[in-house]
């Protein structure tokens, strides 16, 4: 049966990273000079986001080699993502963000940490000091005035960073001979599947082969309309008072996602088993209806989520309240025609889900499954184009009580490098209340799934108990 995940021990606070050389990386190939075309979905996502990936020891690719390897194959992947060596900008004729794609390079740091990679103890356990494997600001690092897209950095006994654009790369060897490597990348620019074929061509080339997947860079498949046409209404969307990157906007626009500060986060394993016990109790309660493993854990969460709000006993009202819950489909497939798999774009929408909290008490599993189908069969070619063309319209932001992230299945720790699979990928963890994560195990191949869930003291108690209690019932 799902359990807590065992509470942590206590973190390495500082991990005495220690910066050697910082250097910019160019494309050997210089591209025309123009503007890249930003979508509608990718204007909503600029932010940065950044990944861990841990290797171990390989004693025939030490740091220094690996990460000469890594910067090699850095030059190399900036001719088919030569974007990538550009910088984002506003475009104050239209409004819009756009990428102005000259080769003004990415970053490139080597570093060292004083510790092994066990001694940071159980990888899974999102641990606050990881942010230090990570780069945020080059221009402390380089001198410059701009913000590369991407930047990446490893750290250990070295540490080799990149920089581009919005995507950074760090690398950072440890005392034991394995390393770390923090990609911090602009959401922008990828999203989870164009990432994992960055990550996957990355590797690709530092192997001496091929690329994994040739990157699709026409990005106005996903332009609106002209004109606009909404013909759906969207209740996930909530429109802004002034558009993303426009002066001001920071202050008077809502926070979608705002926290308090005190907060608990607990981590929910839920093992093959309990996922495939959750998929037999729907099938058998809804005979025929498709159950993914993915709806199922929703509804689960969805259900604790809601139902943890009213944790006094003394609201006698909640029943009648609605909760909406938010996650993200791939519309790669569901466009007609299809966007090629290789899009390196963000091709993803909010769909969402909506009930009552006495439906979410009283109702069977499978019929929170089917809630949750549901708003992943709406997203079909009509409903997403008008989604893109309310944001052509609205300039808005998904709207919701929370929102589902899941980097579950991606396939980070099974992407082959010369050295090896990484040991475990994982998010670097920003706790909020509205958002819940899913990331795999730390062997991704047993098909378990985490569950991190941030809540206020008494939510996280009733969440709790309500996740023992429909998970066993």
């Amino acid at each position: 049966m799902g359990t807590l995940y065992q509470e942590p021990p206590p973190f390495v606070q500082d991990l005495k990273v220690t910066i050697l050389n910082s250097t910019l990386l160019f494309s050997p190939q210089e591209s025309e000079k123009k503007s890249m075309f930003l979508s509608n979905i990718d204007q909503v996502l600029n932010f940065d986001v950044q990944t861990i990936h841990f290797f171990t020891e390989n004693p025939d690719f030490p740091p220094k080699v690996a990460f000469k390897t890594i910067k090699n194959a850095l030059e190399k992947i900036l001719v088919p993502y030569y974007f990538l060596s550009g910088r984002i900008k506003l475009n104050h004729e239209t409004g819009r963000l756009e990428i102005d794609c000259k080769n003004a390079g990415i970053g490139f740091v080597e570093a060292s940490s004083e510790y092994k990679l066990e001694e940071f103890g159980d990888l899974v356990y999102p641990n606050p000091s990881f942010e230090q494997l990570v780069t945020k600001k080059m221009s402390d690092a380089l001198k410059v005035d701009d913000h590369p897209l991407c930047i990446v950095q490893e750290t250990g006994v070295m540490v080799v960073m990149l920089l581009m654009m919005n995507h950074v790369i760090m690398m950072t060897s440890f005392k034991c001979g394995g390393f770390a490597m923090g990609l911090q990348t602009n959401h922008a620019i990828f999203d989870g599947t164009s990432f994992k074929y960055f990550i996957q061509n990355l590797a690709a080339l530092a192997c001496d082969k091929p690329l994994a997947l040739i990157p699709c860079n026409q990005r106005e498949m996903l332009a609106a309309r002209s004109p606009p046409r909404v013909t759906f209404p969207h209740p996930e969307l909530l429109e802004l008072k002034i558009p993303i990157g426009q002066e001001g906007e920071s202050e008077q626009n809502p926070n979608v996602f705002d926290s308090p500060q005190d907060l608990d986060f607990k981590i929910f394993s839920l093992s093959e088993n309990d996922i495939l016990a959750l998929k037999s109790k729907a099938k058998n309660e809804n005979k025929g209806g498709r159950v993914t493993g993915f709806n199922v854990i929703s509804a689960l969460v969805w259900r604790c989520k809601a139902l943890s709000l009213y944790h006094d006993g003394n609201i006698e009202d909640y029943k009648d309240k609605t909760s909406t819950f938010l996650f993200s489909v791939d519309i790669r497939s569901r466009l007609n025609p299809p966007l090629p798999t290789s899009f390196t774009g963000n091709a993803v929408l909010t769909a969402y889900a909506t009930a009552t909290c006495k439906e979410l008490e009283e109702a069977s599993l499978a019929r929170l499954v089917e809630l949750v189908s549901q708003g992943t069969s709406r997203m079909s070619d009509e409903y997403a184009r008008s989604a893109i063309d309310w944001g052509e319209l609205h300039k808005g932001f998904p709207h919701g009580e929370f929102l589902m992230s899941s980097w579950w299945r991606l396939g980070f720790n099974l992407v082959d490098y010369p050295w090896g699979n990484p040991k475990y990928c994982c998010p670097l963890i920003y706790h909020r209340k509205d958002i819940i994560l899913l990331f795999p195990d730390i062997d991704e191949t047993k098909g378990g799934v985490n569950v991190l869930v941030t809540l206020p003291n008494k939510e996280m108690i009733k969440f709790q108990a309500l996740f023992k209690k429909y998970l066993s019932g």
